[in-house]
């Protein structure tokens, strides 16, 4: 290894270079090896620790960087780009501050096992521990919010580093993985060779299920009275979508998805009841009460879903869970056949072994059962009362898929309100079309999501749904937007107040609504326009599809619809905190 410059007394100055391998600085190794990885977007904001990575990236053409405004809009960014594609989103950011900005967009990633790997810059080796100028413990505050991380320490370990760090993001159960990279590694010289496999004894993740649990698996869901599916982020992350609507044609069982799942199954199909828990429909919610035997794929039980666990624990069932990570089962909820794989595989064993079969549930027993599921969907959960006066959120979402529902059209969110009502109103037939924070409930990475996908799918239509609340948290990537030109379509539902906030507070808090209500936004129109995009301001109901349609016919441009809907309306059904998923408030009626 060679340098070629010292940054402190002691630094190694060792040469050992292979003489039939190229030498090559740490910084240009670091761009061979997202090179191999065939990586085509690189999301990041420069600083002092990343200078030799950016002068490297400079010099080469094969990755397009995209500079964003914020660090944590990097992330989101290469988080939405993953979450569309199933590549794993890169991102670079500096060291200090750009780390610590960084943070939130890798929680939410880690919370939605979302691959990604992320490059941070560090100050150099002989200053790590030194109160150094923008030094920060990298390793230390990332330990919680990711799958791993490295601190690379000597250029001879980056590529293997690297290596590794797209091993362990993209296998087993997904995640973020940071390699932090001191500035001098960046510097140092040493023969470059990237590994062709990796090999880590502490890190097998399991893919084969258990074929005696599978076997036990099959027996219990083929006699069955009252079965149900339940899937979550899972089976889109493990690309078992196609393997989970196979089984759904073979059994004929009801099946619902999570908020994380939404489009494993196609919405439009009669067998799936739509989203369970905190704001699910009321049958999705009394079907999973009231089965006897079910089958959860690639989900965990959260709160959101079962809410109250006594109260879910209440009613006896067999629960078969299908998980690629080991410590998710058993983990809220005690599982009777628990099953460690490979969703995908395991999917198709399970439907395999039923094919083999020859029993099936009971005709008698499964139309009682959907003759009871018939009966709950009488309630019509999700209606609503239309106005020829306020815009009513819903329709705009019902408006926005009817138009969009035979296009290839993502739909990005931010969190709150709006993306409750994107969840539930509009129909998501393909898995990866619906990209929004689960796990950490972040606001702000709608916008960002969006541009990352409009790289990724420059064809297709990308609308953010969004809140006048959240779109604030990251305004300034509309800046990106115009740079890169992507032109991603905003539609800001906005009623003034930070919607699910005031919500709560109508309902918990007696209508204190202390610091929920914005009075202080800007003209977002006018804002759109200063940073170069069009604006429309939509307030009449009848305005909508035709605002709807110009955003649309607008292809190469960034459209900002801040559309003023009824400040009032509130997200039916909702479970409270605390509550059974059965003790759903099913309107204002219920208050």
């Amino acid at each position: 290894m060679t340098t070629t410059a010292s940054f402190a007394a002691g630094a190694d100055t060792r040469t050992d270079a292979a003489p039939d391998l190229p030498e090559l600085m740490g910084a240009e190794i670091l761009v061979r090896c997202l090179q191999a990885e065939n990586v085509k977007y690189l999301w990041g904001y420069p600083g002092g620790a990343v200078l030799y990575i950016y002068d490297a990236l400079y010099k080469q053409d094969t990755i397009h960087h995209v500079l964003v405004r914020h660090e944590q809009a990097a992330i989101h960014a290469a988080d939405g780009y993953a979450r569309a594609t199933g590549e794993v989103g890169v991102a670079l950011v500096t060291s200090g501050p750009g780390v610590t900005n960084a943070i939130t967009g890798i929680a939410t990633a880690y919370m939605d096992s979302i691959p990604m790997v992320i490059i941070t810059g560090q100050v150099p080796t002989p200053a790590i521990g030194l109160d150094a100028f923008q030094e920060c413990d990298t390793v230390g505050i990332t330990r919680p919010v990711v799958k791993h991380n490295f601190l690379v320490k000597d250029v001879r370990d980056l590529a293997s580093t690297l290596k590794k760090a797209f091993h362990i993001a993209k296998t087993g159960r997904p995640g973020p993985v940071v390699v932090d990279i001191p500035k001098d590694v960046s510097l140092y010289k040493t023969s470059f060779e990237y590994p062709k496999e990796i090999s880590m004894r502490s890190y097998q993740p399991v893919k084969k299920g258990h074929p005696g649990q599978i076997r036990k698996a099959v027996q219990l869901l083929l006699n069955a009275k009252r079965p149900y599916i339940y899937t979550g982020g899972g089976v889109i992350l493990g690309s078992a979508s196609a393997e989970l609507r196979e089984l759904v044609d073979l059994l004929g069982y009801p099946v619902t998805n999570t908020l994380m799942g939404l489009g494993a199954m196609p919405a439009t199909d009669p067998r799936f009841l739509g989203m369970l828990g905190m704001h699910g429909t009321y049958e999705a919610n009394m079907t999973m009460q009231n089965c006897d035997v079910l089958l959860a794929v690639g989900a965990r039980f959260d709160d959101r879903v079962i809410g109250n666990p006594k109260h879910f624990a209440s009613v006896e069932r067999k629960i078969i869970h299908v998980d690629i990570d080991p410590s998710s089962i058993s983990k809220r909820v005690k599982v009777d056949i628990p099953i460690v794989g490979d969703v995908k595989e395991v999917l198709q064993e399970l439907i395999a072994q039923i094919k083999a079969a020859n029993e099936r549930a009971k005709p008698e027993d499964l139309n009682a059962w959907w003759r009871q599921i018939k009966d709950w969907q009488g309630k019509n959960c999700l209606a609503y009362k239309p106005s020829d006066t306020l815009i009513k959120p819903q329709m705009v979402i019902e408006t926005l898929w009817n138009l969009t529902r035979d296009r290839e059209t993502y739909i990005t969110s931010d969190v709150g309100q709006h993306q409750m009502w994107a969840a539930q109103f509009y129909k998501f037939d393909e898995p990866r079309r619906w990209i929004n924070s689960g796990g950490l409930g972040t606001m702000g990475v709608g916008l960002p999501y969006a541009m990352g996908i409009k790289l990724a799918k420059p064809d297709a239509d990308v609308f953010a749904i969004t809140g006048e609340g959240s779109i604030q948290m990251c305004i300034q990537e509309l800046s990106t937007c115009q740079q890169y030109r992507t032109p991603v379509k905003i539609v800001s539902l906005n009623n003034r107040y930070l919607g699910m906030v005031r919500q709560w507070q109508q309902l918990d808090y007696g209508g204190r609504y202390s610091h929920s209500y914005m009075d202080a936004l800007p003209d977002f129109v006018k804002l759109a326009e200063a940073y170069g995009h069009v604006g429309i301001l939509v307030e009449k109901p009848g305005d909508v599809e035709g605002a709807l349609r110009e955003a649309m016919r607008l292809k190469d441009r960034t459209v900002f619809l801040d559309v003023r809907t009824d400040p009032s309306e509130n997200v039916w059904p909702m479970v409270q905190a605390g509550k059974g998923i059965t003790e759903m408030l099913l309107g204002s009626e219920d208050l």
